[in-house]
């Protein structure tokens, strides 16, 4: 798996942002069922102030939020509820998942409310953000609670906490 990191705000360097990603991708991609070999996105740390001009560009609201994903393709089930079919590689034997982007301010802002650790929060979005790389979604019902319980399984197996417990 190749994923390229590019840190704009150094504060992510201290969660070491990079080994985050990896380890949240590749439980992804075993939970999935997907070899590693020849997958690629990648992955942007930020601040509020850029993720908010991205949320801006690409979904019109101008204000920070903790993680905006982009697929290389559209991949989601057409049938509520359903897992989206797994990507196959292309000619080249390759897997372009897409891009995601993750604020730090707003991260450690709402670890610091639900009191949890920022890693912790930072693993679940990764886990959260591949998986809308994959295809999942969260705007139908079933949709969010098939994604909501892949995710719980996927952190489960790294250790997490399920986030969504109160």
């Amino acid at each position: 798996m190749q994923i390229e990191i590019d840190i704009e705000d150094p504060r992510w360097d201290a969660l070491d942002l990079g080994a985050r990603a990896q380890a949240a991708a590749a439980a992804v991609l075993a939970d999935q069922g997907i070899a590693p070999e020849g997958v690629i996105l990648s992955v942007l740390g930020c601040d509020d102030a850029r993720i908010a001009e991205l949320n801006a560009e690409f979904r019109e609201k101008p204000l920070p939020t903790n993680v905006l994903s982009w697929p290389a393709e559209e991949r989601g089930a057409a049938d509520p509820g359903v897992a989206p079919a797994p990507p196959g590689p292309d000619v080249f034997g390759e897997i372009e998942l897409g891009d995601i982007a993750i604020a730090y301010d707003t991260c450690a802002r709402e670890a610091e409310a639900a009191g949890k650790s920022v890693h912790d929060h930072v693993t679940h979005l990764m886990v959260h953000g591949v998986l809308h790389l994959l295809g999942y979604d969260h705007i139908r019902d079933l949709d969010a609670q098939l994604m909501e319980a892949v995710e719980v399984r996927i952190l489960a197996a790294l250790g997490v906490e399920n986030p969504y417990e109160i």
